[in-house]
This record gives structure tokens, sequence and C-alpha cells, in this order.
């Protein structure tokens, strides 16, 4: 579970190697990843349209095969005058259609004898649309006026007579073009973020007007192939599965065992970090699954690794370290268990380590995160390649309880990063009640599937309060809600006014220790959804 630092020195098996296998057939599009933390985004709307797609790095260009249909150029934090400015060799792409974005379509530019120019004027975020060319088929359906989002600094000029403008800004003249001899496409906005208001119709157009893609690519192929994978992969043995009680593990759990049945054991542990009653509750709602579920209370374990601990990577490190320890000995209780299984999904993976190119880490997963250098478990991951919308859909395809498929995503290092500073077992206790205040309001007002992620952060700050005629000076917590498809970006929650002063005033009546109460109204980015 947790940042995986010397993969010479554990045996990992992810899945993602043996799907490729049973997907060689599918048809995909392939993305090439310049650094852009929009290229996620990019895999995203791609595979809305029920259409297979993988991320590589651009130097490590895979073998183009005949399922590969097209390619996606992603943007880049780089210049294409910067001495280490990523490139390619586009020979190496089998003249598949190619749509650049960003710097990927200024790469097509130059390595075309186009001039690239720094722009006298940078644009940045919003623009409107003053030309499209409707009768070319990327632009198809969009319409002229239409806002697009901007993120580049370099313009492209001089553009010989092989290319064509389909598109141009007021201020950007070459916003969009059409390179006729190569099939190639360029976009100086990015297509991918929501801003872009027909940014999915211009990917629909690529992938399935241009490349041709069938758009088969659904949950049910997905399970399919996956329990096909998971059998070729773990065979006859025995697998130890990290339950958490939420959507992801869970699905994972349903995926594995129908695929090797009662040879998966599921381990649910209670580690002191849990919501209040979370353990109870969630040993009740697996009952009925027909799956091998055994709790564990380490409650002391993990506190006693949390002491004196506040950094927010050590935290996680310092629970990821436990939880493997429970697992093995759980291991060694059972006997012969072979392998170890997570809901480890995309956006956890490429968050925590760029293992599909150059984009930066921003934190370790409790999923992915901190394993020991040294470890007795192989690791199976049946979602590594899904976002969390793909994950529900994936359950519901195998018609899972809609209570389990809603859920609220919960961190797996649970309130550990939900609490700044040292964990301690009373600042625990402080935070499950008024975290218990806030999910059961969201509940009672039918507000807790309109909220994609809710949660309560308790701040090391104490301040002055005045309840009755007395002085208090107690902590502040920080509620959290946002809305979000994936979890890649958000944006925090427009909850009613009077909703979050009933809570506000419920949890400061009823939490002894604390007195105030803020809600936090940040989006991601450039804030994270969690605060650790």
């Amino acid at each position: 579970m947790f940042l995986i630092t010397k993969l010479q020195n554990i045996e990992l098996i992810s899945l993602l190697s043996n799907l490729s296998l049973i997907l060689r057939m599918e048809e995909k599009i392939l993305i090439l990843d310049f650094g852009s933390q929009y290229t996620q985004l990019i895999a995203r709307r791609i595979r809305e349209l029920n259409i297979y797609c993988e991320i590589f790095p651009y130097n490590k260009i895979p073998k183009i095969t005949k399922n590969y249909l097209g390619v996606i150029l992603s943007g880049s934090p780089f210049s294409v005058h910067d001495n280490n400015a990523p490139i390619i060799e586009f020979n190496l792409l089998e003249n598949l259609p190619i749509l650049g974005i960003c710097y990927g379509a200024q790469l097509i530019a130059q390595n075309n004898n186009c001039e690239v120019t720094k722009s006298k004027i940078r644009e940045y975020g919003r623009a409107k649309l003053k030309f499209v060319d409707s009768e070319n088929i990327l632009m198809s359906g969009v319409e002229e006026n239409s806002d697009v989002w901007m993120s580049h600094g370099d313009s492209i000029t001089n553009i010989p007579e092989s290319f064509k403008i389909i598109a141009s800004t007021k201020d950007v003249e070459i916003t969009s073009y059409y390179l006729k001899n190569n099939n190639y496409y360029g976009l100086q906005f990015h297509p991918e973020v929501t801003h872009s208001k027909y940014g999915k119709i211009i990917l629909k157009n690529f992938a399935v007007k241009i490349c041709r893609c069938s758009q088969s690519w659904t949950p049910d192929r997905f399970v399919e192939f996956t329990i096909k994978s998971i059998k070729k992969t773990v065979k006859d043995d025995k697998v130890l599965l990290g339950l958490s009680g939420g959507v992801d593990s869970s699905v994972a759990a349903i995926l594995i065992h129908k695929a090797i049945g009662r040879n998966l054991y599921c381990v649910f542990v209670d580690n002191g970090l849990l919501r209040k009653n979370e353990f109870d509750n969630v040993l009740l709602s697996y009952k009925n699954l027909g799956l091998n579920v055994i709790g564990v209370n380490s409650k002391t374990l993990f506190y006693e690794g949390l002491k004196g601990k506040s950094d927010p990577e050590d935290k996680r490190k310092s629970i990821g370290n436990d939880f493997i320890k429970v697992f093995e000995e759980e291991a060694k209780r059972i006997g012969d268990i072979k392998w170890l299984a997570q809901g480890t999904i995309y956006p956890d993976v490429i968050e925590s380590v760029s293992v599909k190119g150059p984009s930066a880490t921003i934190k370790s997963h409790h999923n992915v995160g901190g394993l020991p250098e040294k470890m007795n478990l192989k690791i199976v991951e049946p979602l590594n390649l899904l976002f969390k919308d793909e994950v529900r859909r994936v359950g519901k395809s195998m018609n899972m309880d809609e209570v389990i498929l809603n859920r609220h995503p919960f961190p797996g290092p649970g309130l550990g990063i939900r609490i700044i500073g040292e964990v301690t077992k009373e600042k625990v206790e402080l935070l499950q009640e008024a975290d218990n205040i806030f999910i059961s309001a969201l509940i009672k007002e039918n507000l807790y599937n309109e909220v994609w992620q809710a949660a309560t952060i308790l701040l090391p700050v104490k301040s002055v309060g005045v309840m009755g005629d007395e002085r208090t000076y107690e902590f502040t917590v920080v509620l959290r809600a946002v809305t979000s498809l994936d979890g890649m970006t958000a944006d925090w929650s427009r909850l009613p006014n009077n909703f979050l002063a009933d809570v506000s005033n419920e949890i400061i009546n009823k939490v002894k220790g604390i007195n105030r109460v803020v809600y936090d109204i940040s989006s991601k980015p450039p804030a994270t959804i969690e605060w650790e």
C-alpha cells in the first residue's frame, strides 16, 4: 500500500500488464504524455466515449500494432524552444491520425516547417472562437463564439500551404489547423477541460470520425477481460484483499471473487482512524455479499506508529507499513497467501508517482505509496486502469448494491490525514464526532448524493470563543465538500447557507473541544480534495 521506491526489491505484479495482453486486439487511442497535468483528463474524456486508451511517456512509445487507431499528443510545461524540450520521432507512429494539443500542436507544426514563436500576448484562461471551419471533420458541430480554454505562451506562425487554418480566436489566428498530407490536427486550446464548451465533441470527432473507433469499450467488456486476467495471473493461489468499505476495494473484491471464488480472503482493519461506527457498519454491509470477510482490531498498533509524526508523508508511510504488518500477519494465520489485492485506481497511481510519464508527483497514496522495500506478498490491482466513475459503472454492471457504489471516497489512511499534525486517540475521537454530524446531516437533507466527497478536517489551531458566559479556547474544524466526476479536478460544493449554519451550530454545541467551524471554498486545482 503506499510509495514504491525500489521496485527491484518488490515482486510487484500488476494486472496492468496482463490486461494489456488480453486487450492486444482491442482498438485504442495512444496518448503520449509530455508532462502536462491535463494528460489524464484527455484519457478521461476518451474513456467517456467508450473508447479504450493508453498513456505512455513521449520517450517510451510502444510498438504500434494494428489496434492503435490514432494518437493524441498532450500539452507540456516546456516550450518547443527550450534546450531540453521533449521531442518524438513521428515516423514511429506509422502514419496514424494525430491530434496535437497545445505543446503537441506546436511540436507538429515545428516538425513540418512552421514557425513557432513566443506569443506577444500570452493566452491563458477562456477565449472565444471568432472563426470555425465547420466543414472540417474535426470542427464539425463546433460553433463560433464558443468558449475554449487556453494555456500557452507560444504561437504558430508562417504556415506553409500544406496547412489549413480551421479555427481562430481574436488574438491567435492559428488556434486550430489541419495538415492535409499527414492527417494531422492541432489545437492551441485544451478540449479535455470542461471550460472548452465543445471540447468533448472535438475529441469525439477525432476518435470516432477520423480514427474510426467503434466505441465498444464498456463496463461489461472490462469485467470480462479483467476476470480472465485475474484467472491467468493468480491461478489457484490464495489472495488477501485489504477491504476499506469504499467503492474501490468493494468492486475489486467482487471482481476477484468472480475470478477465484473462496480463494479470496478479505480483511477489514480497524486502524483507529475510521469514521464513527465505521468498523461495525462496514462488516454488516458485506454480510450478504458472499465474501470471506475478516475484521481485525489493530488500533493500538497504528496509534503507536503515529506517535510524534506530524509530516503528512511520514504519517502515510507509517500507516502503510502498519497495514502491511497486519496483512502479512493475517496471511500467515490463514496460510499459503501469495497475493495482496488492492482497490488502487488510476488517479491514485498518477498522483503518487509518475509511472506513465514525466508529470509531477502530488502526493503518495496509501494504496500505491510507502510499500516496504521487502514484502512477502505479490500485488494484484484490477482497477488501476480506471477512474472513480468508471469503477462505479463497473460495479453497477455487476449489480452491486447502490449504497456501496454511491459511498463517498474515503482515504486509506482515514482520519490520520484529516488531522493536521500529530495524530492522537483524543483528536481522532473529537474528529469522529464532528464528522459524524456533518455526514449525517448531508444524508438527512438529501444532499449526500449531490456531493462527490465530503470530509471534516481537524486543524492544529485553537481560538478563543464564548459559550454562555465562559471563555473557551478550543480547536477549529474545516468542513470540505466537493463536486467531481473522477477526482482529477473538483469544485467546492455550494451547500445551502442555512444547512452549513445548522451543522456548525450542532458541532459547536455537541462536540466539546471544538468552538469554531469553517467551510473550505477552494477547488482542485490549485488545492487538493484532501488537506494532506
